[in-house]
């Protein structure tokens, strides 16, 4: 199955952005787990997570960065982009329950080098909770 490629370099410029809304639910959090092993009890354990200082469960601040990743993967650049570099800040926790918006948004494209940089941020409720930086390989258009 072939999927039509994303963009390519020559179709971006600085300040192109793309927001994509996700709501956070058991089941994602339950096959995060499962597929990382990061069992942590305070992902998973309602009467664990109570006794923590964010009193209930949060999700594993890795799937914001699983959201991000879609983001770029799927819209900015999209497929054929591949991913190089990411830093990422986890500021506020992200509960079960919740619509995480994640925004990526253009701050530098190197066309020599087909490398194109996005600030990365993923907001709840307008707050930011998640919040970095991610470079990406970006192809070129093919030659007609």
């Amino acid at each position: 199955m072939s999927q039509a490629h994303g963009l390519y370099i020559e179709d971006l410029e600085i300040g192109q952005s793309a927001s994509v809304l996700k709501t956070v639910s058991d089941q994602d959090i339950r096959q995060f787990a499962e597929i990382t092993g990061d069992t942590n009890p305070v992902h998973l354990d309602e009467d664990f997570a109570a006794q923590t200082q964010f009193k209930t469960r949060i999700a594993h601040g890795m799937f914001s960065a699983g959201l991000i990743s879609a983001a770029i993967g799927m819209h900015l650049p999209g497929p054929g982009s591949v991913y190089l570099d990411q830093s990422l800040k986890f500021r506020l926790p992200i509960h079960l329950g919740d619509e995480v918006e994640t925004r990526v948004t253009i701050t530098d494209i190197n066309l020599r080098r087909g490398r194109v940089t996005l600030s990365t941020d993923c907001f709840v409720a307008g707050k930011r909770v998640t919040q970095g930086e991610a470079v990406v390989m970006v192809d070129k258009k093919p030659a007609a």
